[in-house]
Order: C-alpha cells, then structure tokens, then sequence
C-alpha cells in the first residue's frame, strides 16, 4: 500500500521539495513480544488518510497546503540495530532539508533512531513520551534496541515526560524519574497534571505517541493493549497545551497493530498525525 501518499494529494501538496512535512514509514516488527502485525501499521495508516477530510475544525486550516510528503518506506529488516541506523539515516536527511520528519511505525523500537537524529539536529531537547509501557529497559529479549528498550536509550540523549504509562515490570522501577512520569491512574484523578507534564519540557520537544496509550475502546488495534488509556480528547487537548507553549520539532506514532474486521484505529492514527501536524502549523 506504498503506491499511495499520505491524504490521497495531488503532486502539487505531495511533492518532496516544496513540501514542509513528511511521513517516513518504517514497516518494522522485529522485536514485539506479543501480538505481531505492526509492520503492517505504516500501510494501514497511509489507506485510512485517504479517507480524512482535510480541513481542520478546531484550527481552521488545511495543513495539507504547505505539503506533505511521503518518502519510501524504510525496509531494513535484518538486525535491530541496523534497522535503528537506517531510521537515523533516512530521519536526518530529510532534517538537513529543512523538514519536520513524522515517524510511522511499526513496533516503537522504530523510534530510537529517530531520536537519536532529532537529539543530534537540536539543542535543548527533550522527548514526551505519551504511552501505556514505561519501555525502561536497559536490555531486554537480547537487544538493547528491543521495544521495550526505547525510553532507555532515549535518556541517553535527553530529558524525557513519560505520561500515561499503566504497565511496567518491576526491575524498571529502579530507573523511574517519579517526578518526570504521570502514571495513568493518577492523571485520571488529577486536572493539573497537562501543565505539570508541560512545566518538565524544554524549549524543543520531540513527541512519541505509541498508540497504546489510547484506552483500548477506542485502540484496540497494538500488540499489547492495556485497559485504563486515556481518550481522543485528553490526548489532543494535551498536546494542544504542549504545541502551544512549546517548538515542537517532530514526532512519531507507533504500535498500529491493523485488523480487518475494526478500521477505526486505523483512522484514529492517520487523523492523529494530522491533527497534530495541523497543530504544529497554526503555533509557528
């Protein structure tokens, strides 16, 4: 399903030069511990966007005029590390054209070399991971670039906001920043907790959505689903505050995990990406 761009658009919005944003999908599933079929995500992402309606109520526009591109789908498949090299490669030559990069995955080891590209390209970084897994493994299933891995290697880089994380093992407790993480249960109770996640930010910020953070009424379609998520309008009235009052650089959405029978997860991930980039247009 790599013969269609992002939208459906026509050249003049879709082309790679004078297009401001573009998608990079990384079709990888070489480390999930579950559930396998997220590296059908990408695809799955790029059919449902056809889909969408391209105004945006809540900001008035049309991101789709200052162009979206869609690149070839990263393919490296043989070892985990060299799939997370390929994603830096390909993530750092579309920053050093001047774009904003969004990352489709894939299982959220994909993002690691994203990352690593962004904390390499800007100065005061951070990344706000919005999540139901503390992914805090320093090593995990004979990789240090497994999926469980990636916040691990993310702090290797920069500050990192963890937020809505509801499942973790035990051994990673021990490498919990308890006042750089907002478990799932305590936001729920808590109307503060969108300007104290914002407060631990720096002046740029790279956003990684695994979209299991999502309750699974509304994204039941991960590899590991886990009940107590947040909702559509919880997680986009927070990155609303974070877009608004920070520079957000780029980001990705990962975890798809498609089915043929429910499509709505597939388009709640392509209108996600889109929101988001209609966010980040209307606060620059």
């Amino acid at each position: 399903m790599y013969n269609i761009n992002y939208g459906d658009l026509p050249e003049k919005y879709s082309g790679e030069e004078n297009s401001s944003f573009v998608i990079i999908p990384v079709p990888y599933d070489g480390t999930s511990t579950w559930m396998k079929g997220a590296d059908k995500g990408p695809a799955a992402i790029l059919e449902a966007s056809c889909n969408m309606e391209l105004y945006d109520i809540e900001t008035g526009s049309e991101v789709y005029l200052k162009g979206i591109y869609t690149a070839p789908p990263v393919t490296e498949k043989e070892t985990p590390a060299k799939m997370v090299n390929a994603v830096y490669r390909e993530v750092r030559k579309h920053l050093e054209a001047g774009k904003l990069p969004v990352v489709t995955g894939g299982e959220h080891s994909v993002s690691i070399g994203s990352i690593k590209a962004f904390a390499e390209h800007f100065q005061n970084l951070s990344v706000l991971q919005l999540d139901a897994h503390s992914d805090l493994r320093p090593f995990n299933k004979g990789s240090e670039y497994n999926h469980g891995c990636v916040m691990a290697r993310a702090r290797e880089l920069c500050p990192v906001v963890q937020v809505g994380i509801r499942s973790m093992d035990k051994s990673e407790t021990q490498y919990l920043e308890r006042e750089r993480i907002f478990f799932a249960h305590e936001i729920i109770k808590d109307d503060k907790w969108m300007k104290k996640a914002t407060d631990k930010l720096t002046e740029n910020v790279y956003i990684t959505v695994d979209l299991d953070v999502f309750d699974t009424s509304v994204m039941p379609s991960t590899g590991t689903p886990e009940p107590g998520g947040i909702d559509w309008y919880s997680c986009t009235g927070f990155l609303e505050k974070v877009i608004s009052s920070r520079n957000v650089v780029g980001f990705d959405v990962v975890e798809l995990c498609p089915n043929n029978i429910n499509k709505s997860p597939d388009f709640l991930a392509a209108k996600l990406i889109y929101r988001i980039l209609s966010m980040i247009s209307a606060h620059k």
